[in-house]
């Protein structure tokens, strides 16, 4: 499978940016639209860095125009996400929990990837197989939550996953090619999993390469009778 034009948001944290080294390698003919809140210049052929404000959908709008302008996408790769950051952590009970963190969460896990594909959807590819794939979490799954806590970040990846299901459905009612999917990319040796490493084996730790990597290649093989699921790193289905 080759394709022609490629989008990544979240493009300068550690699995944006691993992603955006792995599709340059893979696809060189390519080109690579990377958006990010800073807008970094451009190091690898073939690539182009934008800035982008996720919080206004005006400028996601006009980020698929920039990245549409000749072609439709083929591949898009939402990066994006919060699971901490300052003194937002990860809640053990209830009595952590605020409206200021869910909305916080809500809004980057949830909302903006489906801004994402409110704008993007309808700008796939038509004619060839299109992905469209969001990193989700197996934290998500209501069925396999067995140790309660994390609130928010279980409840807005569980909120994506509905939103890749409905955006699937409708979209395979109109582009028979595209394919929607979960992505859940293990544990990442990053600075968003740092505060929680301490009890993941090195054997369960990736570097965000070996993540990358991985779920490159479970987009390879996915099919549109897939579209609307969640799969993990090593292409297990996740279940809602």
């Amino acid at each position: 499978m080759t394709y022609k034009n490629i989008v990544v948001t979240g493009s300068s944290g550690a699995i944006g940016s691993a992603f955006i080294r792995q599709v340059a390698e893979r696809y060189p003919d390519a080109t690579i639209h990377a958006f990010s809140r800073q807008g970094t210049e451009p190091t690898l052929a073939g690539v182009k860095t934008h800035s982008i404000d996720y919080t206004d959908e005006n400028s996601i709008d006009a980020a698929v125009q920039t990245a549409t302008q000749l072609a439709p996408v083929d591949l898009m790769l939402v990066a994006t996400g919060l699971l901490h950051h300052g003194h937002l952590m990860p809640e053990k009970s209830l009595k952590e929990l605020t409206a200021a963190k869910l909305h916080d969460v809500f809004e980057a896990n949830t909302i903006v990837p489906a801004l994402f594909a409110k704008h993007f959807l309808p700008r796939m590819n038509r004619k060839e197989r299109s992905v469209f794939a969001v990193l989700s979490a197996r934290v998500g799954s209501i069925s396999d939550n067995r140790l309660g806590g994390w609130y928010a970040y279980r409840a807005s990846k569980a909120a994506l996953n509905m939103i890749i299901k409905n955006a699937a459905i409708e979209t395979g009612r109109l582009n028979k090619n595209a394919i929607v999917a979960g992505l859940h990319p293990g544990t990442v040796d990053s600075r968003l999993s740092q505060p929680f490493q301490s009890k993941v084996s090195e054997k369960q730790l990736f570097t965000p390469e070996e993540s990358a990597r991985h779920l490159l290649n479970v987009i390879h093989h996915l099919t549109p009778e897939q579209s609307g699921r969640c799969f993990a790193w090593d292409g297990k289905e996740i279940q809602p």
